[in-house]
Formats: structure tokens, C-alpha cells, sequence
């Protein structure tokens, strides 16, 4: 997709969204597993967002917050991935099909591999120290799953639900001293 798309559509065109409607939804996440969103997008299941507009609700406001601690954790460990591949900190291809939209994801899957492999190895090696010989298995391909019918209400609703899960459990966390 064309970096000028917004995330929720990305994600709504792509095999993930599919697998996450689907039953190889287990392939992806272990039970009580879920994606975290920002207030773009619609909790599902499998996906739990933050509210569109806390209204001055403190649970509702304390959960966002949660939530927005957990963004920059996050995008601290995209740093700490791009200060080790600096290839990364600026792609410098224009994509122009699908085939070279394949490979730029398979260059950034190759660099989060090589960086979990050296983070388990305590390894300080970074992309300026030269190239490092990795051998790899082929690639396990799993097709996409046909693309099923959404009940939409039925996922908002069900979205709904699982939000409000997530939100007592974040909040008791945090009330009982644990921080964000």
C-alpha cells in the first residue's frame, strides 16, 4: 500500500486482518493475546483500541494512557532496531510493484531475525560492524485464509466487550502500584 494510506486500511487489506477473521487466528495469537491500537482504529477481538474521545472519564482517560506508554515502549524498540540496522532508518526505494514491495519486507524481517538472534546472544554487533554469515531455513509459507464474512456489528460489539476486558485488567494493574 502506498505510504499515503492510512494504517486502519493498510491493515484491513492485509493477510494479518485476514488471519486474525479466520480460524488460523490461533497461529497468530496464544489465548488472551490481542493487538493494541490508537483511537483510529475499532476494537475487535483481536484488536483492542482506545477510546475515540474520553469524555472526562478517568478510567476511560487512565486506559488511553496505558495504552500510550505501551506505543512508546514500542517505539523505543523500533530505535533500538534502527540504530543496529541503519539500512532501516530510511528505505530508499520507491516501490513500484508487488515484487519489490515483497523484498523490502523481507529485508526488514531479515534485520528484526538477525537482531532478536543477537540480542539472545548478548551480541553488541551493529550494521557498520560489516556482514555477518546467518544460514536460514526456507521460508514456511502459510496461505492466506479466504476472506470471511464479516458480521460487522457482531465484531463491534464483540469489540466492545474485549476492550472493556483489557481496561479492568490495565486499570486494576495500575491501581495496585505497578505503574503503567
Amino acid at each position: 500500500m502506498p505510504g499515503s494510506c492510512h494504517d486502519v486500511t493498510c491493515l484491513r487489506q492485509s493477510s494479518l486482518w485476514k488471519r486474525m477473521h479466520s480460524q488460523q487466528q490461533h497461529l497468530l495469537f496464544d489465548r488472551g493475546q490481542y493487538l493494541l491500537g490508537d483511537s483510529g482504529y475499532t476494537s475487535g477481538e483481536r484488536l483492542v483500541a482506545a477510546f475515540r474521545n474520553a469524555g472526562g472519564d478517568k478510567d476511560k482517560t487512565d486506559f488511553n494512557t496505558c495504552i500510550a506508554h505501551v506505543r512508546i515502549a514500542n517505539e523505543h524498540c523500533i530505535g533500538i532496531l534502527k540504530s543496529r540496522w541503519h539500512s532501516l532508518k530510511e528505505v530508499r526505494t520507491q516501490l513500484k510493484n508487488r515484487a519489490e514491495n515483497q523484498y523490502l519486507v523481507r529485508w526488514v524481517r531479515c534485520c528484526i531475525l538477525q537482531h532478536n538472534f543477537l540480542n539472545r546472544r548478548r551480541d553488541d554487533w551493529t550494521e557498520a560492524d560489516g556482514p555477518i554469515e546467518v544460514e536460514v531455513e526456507s521460508e514456511v509459507q502459510i496461505p492466506d485464509p479466504p476472506t470471511p464474512p464479516l458480521d460487522e456489528r457482531a465484531m463491534i460489539a464483540s469489540g466492545r466487550r474485549r476492550r472493556l476486558e483489557v481496561q479492568s485488567e490495565c486499570l486494576a494493574y495500575m491501581r495496585n502500584g505497578n505503574g503503567h
